[in-house]
């Protein structure tokens, strides 16, 4: 039986093709899901298949929702929160010169401000429980940098800072918060890259590849096991080899 079994975890941005991976993963090892998104039709699709998560359309940009979103997803599972896969994100790319204000803070806000809160607001449960895990999906361009990508880049490199100060102030409370930062992975959004620009990419990457999004979602059942107790403030990169921290 897996330690995730019976578990309460709230995944975000879940009709997404990685977010599908993460649902099947946990699914898979008996924990009981709310699975959030904005694309309802998706998210009906997510339920078809696995007919015991539940499905609950938000959009994390509601920041003065986010509260009630977290208090109702816990009720629903019961009460009680173990984990939650903070997964949603957009992206608006420009070049620096051209990107709008309005590019910049939509970025920053529903990728780094929605998911400071939903981290606030799970911690808050958490510290009722004495226990939980947090795992905040970033990118390897929160590295690395992307052209194009100044306003993505800084969102995600802010959730690795930002995680790295929640781990800091909850640890003693047993709560566990770290990042994974995929590389190139296999979705609707790398389908849509030029064959051309795609080899270029694959060309940088040791492992001469994309990854999967069962990659991303067997790095999240990780962390989100006590497998990962003693793992805190930590970035797990899954990318192949393209970045080594």
């Amino acid at each position: 039986m897996s330690d995730l079994d019976k578990k309460n975890i709230i995944v975000t941005g879940a009709s997404g093709g990685i977010g599908n991976s993460i649902i099947k993963k946990l699914y898979e090892s008996g924990a009981n899901i709310i699975a959030s998104g904005t694309r309802i039709e998706k998210l009906k699709e997510l339920k078809s298949k696995f007919d015991k998560v539940k499905i609950v359309t938000f959009d994390i940009s509601q920041t003065d929702k986010i509260e009630e979103f977290i208090e109702n997803a816990s009720s629903e599972l019961g009460g009680n929160l173990d984990c939650i896969i903070n997964n949603a994100g957009i992206t608006k790319d420009n070049l620096s010169i051209r990107m709008t204000l309005d590019e910049w803070k939509k970025v920053i806000d529903i990728n780094l401000t929605s998911t400071f809160l939903l981290s606030k607001f799970a911690i808050k449960k958490m510290l009722k429980n004495k226990s939980g895990k947090i795992i905040n999906i970033t990118s390897v361009v929160g590295h690395t940098g992307n052209f194009g990508q100044a306003n993505y880049s800084a969102s995600k490199a802010g959730i690795v800072a930002m995680s790295k100060s929640l781990a800091l102030e909850y640890a003693k409370k047993n709560i566990n918060i770290n990042c994974i930062s995929p590389g190139f992975i296999k979705t609707a959004m790398t389908d849509k890259i030029d064959e051309k620009f795609k080899e270029i990419i694959i060309s940088k990457i040791p492992s001469a590849r994309l990854g999967e999004p069962d990659d991303i979602a067997n790095a999240v059942h990780f962390l989100a096991s006590n497998q990962s107790n003693y793992i805190n403030g930590e970035t797990l990169h899954v990318n192949g080899g393209m970045y080594m921290a």
